[in-house]
């Protein structure tokens, strides 16, 4: 496989691999639907208290309230996008430590994803420009979600808005947050039908065939770039669905980090 590494080893590295799309304080792209079209409630930055890389060379994006309630946190992409060549594999991988926070974790969305490259610019093509959602973990439940959404909204092939899921514990009854795991996606385009498969610590997650969505669909996800990113997120759709009511709450502690040790994408020879 070759690699190309986006690690958080190197500053200059991950300056030259992400850009941040917060600007000072942003709660979605210009002109692209309010809150990042999930509802939630914080605001992104720049500043280094909300995304840094730490003395042993991790990245970390770190939400915090403010004293008013408010909350800022970071959220990074690459400049870069990758996609599966014809006959071959790609798999997107990184080292992540979602935050330990036990039943103060309420309302943290902490997620490793990806997006169609034509979304950039645009803002309100999606689901049709793909989104492959990697690892997700919220209300900092014990488990992590992988996710595929694609084609229209509402329902469509993909069940959008909620997508194609599945959700598992971390591998053998360890937890999920507090230690570094790793995660990946596997776009596997080297036979028919092709498939795309989740992975923790190297077991299988999630899979989804090519045969599941329809072709047309299926080439939008595969056969077109898509950029990665990394963000933590508060409150939302997803972690208000689980919990049952609007997070996070106020007992929901501050501070939470969310670390990277690396991303990579590798392609197959």
């Amino acid at each position: 496989m070759k690699a190309i590494a986006l690690t958080a080893a190197l500053l200059g590295a991950i300056q030259a691999a992400y850009s941040q799309v917060h600007v000072p304080q942003i709660a979605g792209y210009p002109g692209g639907p309010a809150n990042w079209g999930t509802w939630e409630i914080q605001s992104y930055t720049n500043s280094t208290s909300n995304l840094a890389v730490s003395g042993q060379g991790t990245l970390q994006i770190t939400a915090i309230r403010d004293a008013k309630g408010g909350w800022t946190s970071a959220r990074i992409e690459t400049k870069r996008a990758f996609m599966a060549q014809p006959g071959k594999k790609m798999r997107i991988q990184a080292a992540l430590k979602i935050p330990n926070l036990g039943a103060r974790g309420i309302g943290y969305w902490t997620a490793f994803w990806t997006l169609g490259a034509e979304y950039r610019g645009n803002y309100w093509n999606w689901p049709s420009v793909g989104e492959i959602d990697i690892m997700e973990n919220v209300n900092n439940l014990n488990r992590v979600w992988g996710v595929l959404h694609c084609g229209t909204q509402p329902g469509g092939v993909c069940n959008e808005p909620s997508g194609l899921a599945n959700n598992r514990p971390c591998p053998n009854n360890a937890p999920c947050p507090g230690v570094f795991r790793t995660y990946a996606v596997e776009v596997d385009r080297s036979k028919t039908p092709e498939t795309i498969r989740w992975f923790v610590d190297g077991q299988q997650l999630h899979s989804i065939s090519q045969s599941q969505v329809g072709t047309a669909i299926w080439k939008n996800i595969t056969q077109k770039p898509q950029f990665v990113l990394l963000n933590m997120a508060m409150g939302g759709a997803f972690p208000d669905a689980l919990y049952g009511s609007k997070t996070p709450v106020a007992s929901t502690a501050s501070g939470g980090i969310f670390e990277a040790q690396y991303v990579a994408v590798y392609n197959s020879r």
